[in-house]
């Protein structure tokens, strides 16, 4: 069995020309000059150039075969504490004229915000590292098609799987630059490449579905075709004869699949403007423990070839490795410029981009720290419970942390994997939630927000 790949016709690929960083950030430099002309006290150019291949297979031939190419910007200019922005894909001379002709007029129109404004210019990035997050090798169509083709003919081998809801393969790259009048320039350029596949399972009369995919920024760092196809497979065929399970509390464990949306509710309780909205159910909780003790959510915004890899943020602002969650406290909101300024506090490195309209927020490279105990380990504590593989159809009381959401897996009995389970609701607190979970060792870096595989105790479940 192959953990990466290793054959030589998939993994030497030719050398590719990626999108350049520098010529964006030379029209950014344009625009903004032409806005501060137009009347502009401010502004801030931001672009983004986009290229990917993607091919899919379907029944041991090629389905389809899709190639995109994008070049799109935006610009904010501020007239006072008025703002106004736009986005456009047309970066003629021409095209690029009429966006600062609209801007501006707007930004005159526009109602005053207090809060308003690019970052002060002591307090953007005055160095930035530099992050691998480029390899300039790319698959070309024909590696492409043979790669999913592997992939699906792994996935049909297993007894049980008849079929694919799709199956395929693809690769990336991107580019990016932002320009600000206060003197501020940050470029960027990334790789991609990722591997999927959808098999269906048919056994007397019954079908299920299950997925399987693998994503990197290197093509060396992906799972083989065979595994990522081989897994997907085996994982549609145990989910066929799904059943209910009695309703009840009970432990779950949530499968590292799921366990990452845990931290996504985490993330979005934290947001600057939901806390200064006062619509959070975290708003009181800084500084306060809220998940047990020892446990560590870590934010690493340097981390080479990391999905949510930057040296700073959509403000230029400099990011900057941290415990959000620090022995089980809670350490800091996700601030940009404007929730900062409501707040009155520092800024946090955490503006994410909005193409001609102004920043959200958002982190990067987020995990929750692996425990020391396996999943097999954290099924065998559970006893007798539910093993969580997908859930869907969440439901988020965003001021109380009240939770419920559909999901399928397994049941667990007597510490083993038992049978399939659907139609399932799994409900609680997510406070409590954070305060009981227990991470699991099997972390995986394959995402911007990764968690291991948690336990949970006495969560109430929906069945029969």
């Amino acid at each position: 069995m192959r953990d990466r790949m290793t054959d030589a016709a998939l993994h030497n690929p030719p050398t590719a020309k990626g999108p350049d960083a520098e010529a964006l950030a030379e029209i950014g430099r344009a625009l903004v000059d032409a806005a501060l002309k137009a009347g502009a006290d401010a502004a801030e150019a931001a672009l983004v150039e986009s290229r990917s291949l993607e091919a899919s297979v379907r029944e041991g031939a090629l389905e389809g075969m899709e190639r995109s190419e994008s070049r799109d910007a935006g610009l904010r200019v501020f007239i006072g504490k008025k703002q106004a922005g736009v986005a456009f894909s047309d970066l003629s001379p021409a095209g690029r004229a009429t966006a600062v002709e609209r801007a501006v007029a707007m930004a005159r129109l526009a109602p005053e915000d207090p809060y308003a404004g690019l970052v002060e210019r002591e307090a953007l990035a005055r160095s930035l590292p530099e992050i691998p997050l480029y390899e300039g090798h790319a698959w070309d169509a024909e590696r492409l098609e043979a790669v999913a083709l592997e992939m699906e003919a792994a996935a049909m081998a297993v007894p049980g799987v008849t079929a694919t809801a799709g199956a395929g393969a693809s690769y990336g790259a991107g580019a990016s630059a932002l320009v600000t009048s206060t003197g501020f320039e940050g470029l960027r350029r990334a790789s991609s490449a990722s591997l999927a596949i959808a098999p269906i399972a048919k056994k007397n009369g019954l079908m299920e579905r299950d997925y399987e995919s693998s994503a990197a920024r290197r093509l060396g760092d992906l799972k083989s075709p065979s595994d990522v196809g081989r897994i997907a497979g085996e994982r549609a065929a145990a989910r066929v004869g799904a059943e209910k399970v009695a309703s009840g509390k009970m432990p779950v464990v949530f499968d590292r699949r799921a366990a990452d949306d845990i931290l996504g509710y985490l993330l979005g309780a934290i947001s600057g403007p939901a806390i200064a909205r006062g619509t959070s159910f975290l708003r009181e909780k800084m500084g306060e423990r809220i998940f047990a003790e020892g446990i560590d959510v870590i934010e690493d915004p340097l981390k080479p070839w990391g999905f949510g890899s930057r040296a700073h943020d959509g403000e230029g602002v400099a990011a900057r490795p941290r415990a959000i969650i620090e022995d089980g406290a809670l350490t800091t909101w996700l601030l940009n410029a404007s929730s900062a300024r409501q707040l009155g506090l520092e800024l946090t490195g955490h503006a994410s981009p909005n193409l001609g309209s102004p920043p959200g927020v958002g982190a990067s490279n987020v995990h929750l720290a692996p425990g020391g105990r396996s999943r097999a380990e954290l099924i065998s504590d559970a006893g007798t419970g539910l093993l969580v593989m997908e859930m869907f159809g969440a439901s988020l009381n965003a001021n109380t942390g009240d939770w419920s959401v559909g999901v399928a897996g397994f049941a667990i009995q007597d510490g083993k994997i038992g049978h399939p389970t659907s139609e399932i609701t799994v409900a609680g607190n997510v406070l409590d939630i954070f305060a009981r979970l227990e991470p699991g060792s099997d972390l995986e870096f394959d995402s911007a927000v990764v968690s291991p595989s948690i336990l949970v105790d006495g969560l109430s479940v929906g069945g029969r």
